[in-house]
């Protein structure tokens, strides 16, 4: 863990790590999606890969069929907080 770091940098080196991560996730990912359907041993962790269908409710069909008044009738608000962090361009903030 980063010590006398501004949060938002050690957020930023965090999330900089995971997307590398998550690269590199999706070459094995593939590789391992390439063994095919079953069960496959690695020294250490076993993956099964599966093929299945999964239903999907296309929501741009469903308010074309919807009048506005029960989608807002049926909509739920709730409150979301949310952090973006970019790398600096060097430029102050206006």
């Amino acid at each position: 863990m980063l010590t006398n770091v501004h949060p938002v940098d050690a957020l930023g080196a965090l999330k900089a790590k995971i997307a590398d991560l998550e690269k590199q996730a999706k070459v094995f990912h593939s590789q391992v999606v390439a063994l095919g359907v079953g069960a496959h041993e690695g020294d250490i962790f076993r993956a099964t890969v599966t093929v299945a269908e999964r239903d999907r409710l296309d929501m741009d069909a469903v308010r074309e069929k919807l009048s506005a008044q029960f989608m807002r009738a049926h909509t739920i608000t709730t409150e979301v907080t949310t952090v973006r962090v970019v790398a600096r361009n060097g430029k102050e903030a206006a």
